[in-house]
């Protein structure tokens, strides 16, 4: 499934879908955002080690792989950005003293990868059918040499940007939950950059639901 949106003269690139690809996780999605791509598998609720329990919810875990090689500081950053996102709106207290365990694959950087991972954990988390308190959508922009925000770039324009913006938004309130932000920028700049994002944050909602409507209607 593809979706394009356009606001104020930008627009996302095509996103694409596969869930349920593979045949152990019990939940899974192979996102394209562009030529970037990722596969997360969502494994749990399930059992956890006794010295990661925790008696009142379940122990959110999330590894990043990436491309190749060993995964470095930006990748533990990303890793450590993803597990606070998902433990912000995962319903973690309907499963005490067990494990959720979340393993993303970066396949292809070509821009805009943690919003891709973001969107894919949250695919796959609905594909596992696990309880959520919402929907999250996540929308990188880039800010050029000539004020322009650019959104969901590409890995060239963001090596000519000043600065990158990954804004993470909720579906109850469309609110601002998570921030990642590298590079220099203006207040000004920043209030632009997440007004942008959140717009185009609607369009990745829709493409959620058209995404599972999809699937269920095959399983149906």
């Amino acid at each position: 499934m593809e979706v394009t949106t356009r606001s104020s003269g930008l627009h996302l690139r095509n996103m694409v879908c596969e869930l349920g690809q593979l045949s152990r996780p019990d939940g899974d999605v192979t996102m394209f955002q562009g030529d970037t791509s990722v596969t997360t598998a969502v494994y749990g609720p399930g059992e956890v080690r006794m010295n990661k329990e925790i008696l009142n919810k379940a122990t959110v875990e999330t590894v990043y792989k990436p491309k190749s090689g060993l995964p470095g500081c930006a990748e533990k950053m990303f890793e450590r950005t993803l597990r606070n996102t998902c433990e912000t709106f995962l319903l973690a207290a309907l499963h005490p003293r067990s494990s959720i365990s979340i393993i993303v694959q970066e396949i292809q950087d070509s821009g805009s990868l943690l919003s891709c991972c973001v969107n894919s954990c949250c695919l796959a988390l609905l594909d596992a059918s696990v309880a959520m308190k919402f929907l999250v959508a996540a929308v990188t922009c880039a800010i050029d040499g000539d004020d322009c925000v650019i959104l969901d770039p590409t890995a060239k324009q963001e090596r000519e940007s000043s600065a990158i913006l990954t804004f993470v938004f909720e579906n109850k309130d469309n609110s601002i939950l998570t921030v990642y932000t590298t590079g220099s920028y203006t207040v000004q700049q920043f209030q632009k950059s997440s007004q942008t994002c959140r717009e185009a944050s609607r369009a990745v909602f829709d493409f959620y639901k058209t995404s599972i409507e999809k699937k269920l209607s095959k399983a149906a």
